[in-house]
């Protein structure tokens, strides 16, 4: 077990470190500019009402489905905490203006969500999300009302609501080829934004955090930040980031992992953030081996390299994004 005196040096640093971004998170760009009111972002807006957004259900129906697994009686595809492992606890609050929720509805209409955070970009208009939240989305699949909602929380838009690009989702085409879980490894995208209601680019009206690469796998103290679904507020948790090495052949790679209490369903895509001293770097999103993890005490991420970096600036230069590829038969 963790001693008192480690859990108070810990609580302690965390809490230092969230007095230190207080005042550091990334401003919208002081030359933001509206473009007009956009209609597209009116009628979703419309669309998703108070009601629609709290019955919408999570895209990542396998995050958190089984509470009581523990590493003690885990098999191979069973993962949770250790024996004697601290979880740090998470808290609901208001959430930050740089970390929100997509909304969207199925192929039946049923409404689903999923997290993200918008990372600096030229455009001012990227989210990072998981890509087996948005997989379903690249090339010319319908959007079927594909809006993402940043700080939302009771209810609120309080940004307004931004529409997702036609041909704006990009999700590496390895994760589309190995599938969700042999491709565990590229479980993350990008999501390419239009103005809200009133014109104002996301990056403008919210800011951004600096997505990182190639920075490793053990970062502290790292604050996560979720969506469950259903939930009137996000969640957020201080913790850190290790390596986590595959027992699960169907789920390849070694993976960024995380200790954090009560991430369910809706937090996938959720960002793993470190301060910086311009705001918040992100190293992870709740995704990756077992899409993120089948216990809500432990989650994961694909780990953030070379393919992130480079489906990052398919996003940014507008390239034409991947998707499933189809067999032309024999």
């Amino acid at each position: 077990m963790v001693s008192g005196t480690r859990i108070v040096r810990y609580a302690a640093v965390c809490a230092a470190a969230l007095l230190l971004c207080a005042g550091l998170t990334t401003a919208a760009s002081a030359d933001s500019t509206a473009a007009g009111p956009n209609p597209l972002a009116d009628q979703l807006d419309a669309y998703w009402t108070p009601a629609r957004m709290e019955a919408a259900l999570p895209a990542d129906i396998v995050k958190g489905t089984e509470p009581g697994a523990s590493a003690a009686t885990a098999s191979p595809a069973v993962d949770g905490p250790r024996p004697g492992e601290y979880i740090p606890p998470s808290r609901s609050f208001d959430g930050i203006p740089q970390a929100g929720t997509f909304f969207w509805t199925d192929a039946t209409g049923t409404g689903r969500t999923c997290s993200g955070s918008v990372v600096r970009s030229p455009g001012h208009d990227l989210v990072l999300s998981a890509g087996h939240c948005l997989k379903g989305y690249a090339g010319t699949s319908p959007r079927r009302h594909l809006a993402f909602v940043p700080q939302y929380h009771d209810a609120l838009k309080p940004f307004g609501i931004f529409p997702v690009r036609t041909n704006g989702v990009y999700v590496p085409q390895q994760y589309y080829d190995l599938g969700e879980h042999a491709g565990a490894a590229y479980d993350f995208a990008f999501a390419v934004t239009e103005p809200n209601q009133d014109g104002t680019r996301l990056g403008d009206a919210v800011g951004g955090v600096r997505l990182l690469t190639g920075t490793g796998y053990y970062h502290a103290p790292v604050r996560m930040i979720g969506y469950p679904a259903g939930a009137e507020k996000p969640l957020e948790c201080w913790s850190r980031t290790t390596r986590w090495d595959s027992d699960d052949p169907a789920d390849p790679g070694t993976f960024p992992r995380i200790a954090c209490d009560a991430f369910v369903g809706g937090t996938s895509g959720g960002p793993m953030l470190v301060p910086l001293l311009g705001g918040w770097g992100v190293v992870g999103v709740i995704g990756g081996y077992h899409t993120g993890g089948n216990t809500p005490q432990i989650s994961y991420s694909a780990y953030f390299g070379s393919a992130t970096r480079a489906l990052y600036g398919a996003a940014v230069a507008g390239a034409p994004p991947a998707g499933p590829r189809v067999s032309t038969g024999s």
